[in-house]
């Protein structure tokens, strides 16, 4: 996940958690810590023997935090995989590729489409869950579909072709 602290940006992955004992990666750079969440949101953190106490004070939204410790305070905002997907994707939307791809690892609830068909801008082709969440995967130009190669209810890995597209010229002379 993408975690930002005040102007800085930083990489964050959870690799394991075993009771207070957690290994994470910083940027690609590996932390083994304790952490004991206690009350109100007061937090003990134990990395490489040293003790490091923090207020996490949650805010409305829930993905953003004021972190105090005894010496500074912070603003962090933590933009998770999905959210981070919805953004790019919103970018990029005016761009219609030449295939639909999985962006994270998920399971195809369902095709909406077949191969063959003509779609135009807007249609949604098919629908993927991912932590929970149902993502709609939508063309934005007209097009038809070339090839699907997903089923319902199979598993999809980051990066996957699903679905091959033939986009259509609307170019005129």
């Amino acid at each position: 996940m993408e975690v930002h602290i005040g102007k800085r940006i930083a990489e964050i992955e959870l690799v394991s958690k075993d009771g207070n004992k957690v290994q994470l990666t910083i940027d690609g750079k590996p932390y083994e810590v304790d952490v004991v969440m206690a009350e109100n949101g007061i937090c003990s953190i134990l990395h490489d023997g040293q003790s490091y106490n923090a207020e996490l004070i949650k805010s409305e939204g829930g993905k953003n935090y004021r972190v105090n410790t005894h010496f500074s305070s912070y603003s962090i905002d933590i933009v998770d995989s999905q959210a981070k997907y919805l953004r790019t994707r919103k970018k990029e939307e005016d761009k219609q590729d030449d295939k639909i791809v999985s962006p994270m690892p998920g399971k195809i609830v369902s095709i909406l489409v077949k191969e063959g068909d003509k779609l135009s801008a807007g249609d949604t082709v098919l629908v993927i869950e991912a932590m929970k969440m149902q993502s709609n995967f939508k063309v934005t130009s007209d097009c038809s579909v070339k090839e699907i190669l997903v089923k319902e209810g199979d598993s999809v890995v980051n990066d996957q072709v699903l679905v091959k597209l033939e986009l259509s010229s609307t170019e005129e002379m």
